[in-house]
């Protein structure tokens, strides 16, 4: 039903192009000109949906009504999205819009959202690991079913976005086989900063190069353990899983036997001999930036977000680079990682629909992406937005999209973060021993019992 409700929207969106480029919607609170605004009455996807296509009558175009919507971004997102916003209505100048920004940060998009779906903005931003809840609560519209009227207005269809973005930041905005968001950003990952006036490319390639060279120059290499999204790297390397299934709980493997025919045990004895050498310095979790700051590491483990903290620390010798491998049953094993995306949604309830699509279109495509990367240093995941000299010249993005390679969309419940830190604590403070296979299967299954809970 949505999807014959998108083909009559992009059938009369066309019309009005070819009409003098004007029509009304009076559905809703909002007054639109464009005939790309729909309401589709149950935006949960049911076929009992109802929908207001709007008006071709081409004396609208003379009316000056207005389309009228709300975009919500980040607080360091605001100044580009107004810069944005008046690119769009120059791109679109034959219609009248009011378009209002507020603040919502990516991280808590979700909550907010669900709070009032209806009251929401029309187009927001938001973290990918919020897709699946959004979806399952009826909050996005599928940009699939609005591929015809992206084609009509914008010039290119569903599979050209898709295929303009990195593989990874689509499969994190689809789900069910259907694209639900446009991804706008990467990055969202962890690699290994380093000084290169003491390490050498050689020396970060490998835990056990990396952790001879830190002692001998007597300084000390830092990550973070005490975290699931951290301490996956191991086991994501491993060949183990998450994910997540359609009520709310995980799936986890980490207490048995991987796809490469490791086990959790040996896994675990890994991050052991990483942990208990002297120059390994476990730090909690938020506290990176401090400890990098401090003068005593000459490594660590982080993201883009400690870019200045690393750059002000190794001064002429900062670097950064994928994470390293770790021995893994006498065999050498890259560490993966979750990586994470930042994606733009349209709400489902959005009385003009289709200029909202539109808009969320605009604010991710190459251009938007090139000018966020500018304004702040988010990774593109438009193909040719990450070729551009600037962003290829990073070398924090640059480490980023090196380690992408080896890493997964995250997939994970609200049960897994407790669990999984709770264990992570264990190895940073060297609670098991290399030697009791028995003690570390029974960690590993307590931990995994945990994040397979049921949702209370």
């Amino acid at each position: 039903m949505k999807k014959l409700l998108a083909l009559i929207l992009a059938m009369a969106m066309a019309l009005s192009l070819v009409a003098c480029g004007g029509s009304s919607d009076d559905g809703g609170d909002s007054s639109s000109t464009g005939d790309a605004s729909s309401s589709t009455g149950d935006a949960s996807g049911s076929d009992e949906a109802e929908a207001s296509t709007g008006s071709t009558d081409t004396e609208a175009s003379g009316t000056g009504e207005t389309i009228t919507l709300t975009v919500w971004g980040a607080e360091e997102d605001q100044t580009l999205l107004a810069e944005l916003v008046e690119g769009f209505k120059e791109t679109y100048s034959d219609y009248t819009f009011d378009i209002q920004i507020g603040v919502e940060s990516e991280s808590t998009a979700k909550d907010t959202v669900l709070t009032d779906i209806e009251a929401a903005a029309d187009v927001f931003a938001f973290a990918d690991d919020q897709l699946v809840s959004l979806v399952n609560a009826g909050a996005l519209q599928s940009i699939d079913e609005m591929d015809a009227a992206i084609q009509n207005y914008a010039g290119k269809s569903v599979a050209d976005i898709e295929a303009a973005n990195s593989a990874g930041s689509v499969a994190a905005a689809t789900t069910n086989d259907t694209l639900y968001a446009f991804p706008m950003g990467g990055g969202n990952n962890y690699f290994l900063y380093y000084d290169s006036s003491v390490l050498s490319e050689e020396d970060v390639a490998s835990w056990d190069s990396l952790l001879a060279a830190a002692a001998e120059a007597g300084k000390q290499v830092g990550m973070t353990l005490s975290s699931g999204w951290y301490n996956a790297a191991f086991f994501l390397g491993a060949g183990f899983t998450t994910s997540l299934n359609d009520d709310g709980t995980t799936n986890i493997d980490w207490n048995g036997t991987s796809s490469l025919g490791y086990t959790g045990v040996d896994v675990v004895k890994g991050i052991l001999s990483i942990t208990s050498n002297s120059a390994f310095m476990a730090i909690a979790d938020g506290d990176i930036s401090n400890q990098i700051a401090s003068g005593s590491l000459c490594a660590a483990v982080s993201g883009t977000w400690d870019a200045e903290a690393a750059q002000t620390a190794f001064g002429d010798g900062y670097a950064a680079t994928k994470l390293p491998t770790f021995t893994v049953a006498g065999d050498e094993v890259q560490l993966g990682c979750y990586s994470g995306f930042k994606l733009i949604g349209v709400n489902a309830y959005s009385e003009n629909v289709g200029w909202a699509t539109l808009l969320a279109e605009y604010l991710t495509n190459e251009e938007a992406q090139v000018a966020r990367f500018e304004a702040r240093q988010l990774a593109p995941t438009n193909l040719n937005a990450a070729a551009d000299d600037a962003v290829s010249a990073n070398i924090a993005i640059a480490a980023s999209s090196a380690q992408d390679v080896y890493g997964v969309v995250q997939s994970v419940g609200d049960k897994f973060w407790d669990p999984t830190a709770t264990f992570g604590e264990i190895l940073a403070q060297n609670q098991l021993s290399a030697d009791d296979d028995d003690a570390i299967q029974a960690a590993l299954d307590e931990m995994v019992s945990g994040v397979t809970a049921a949702i209370d």
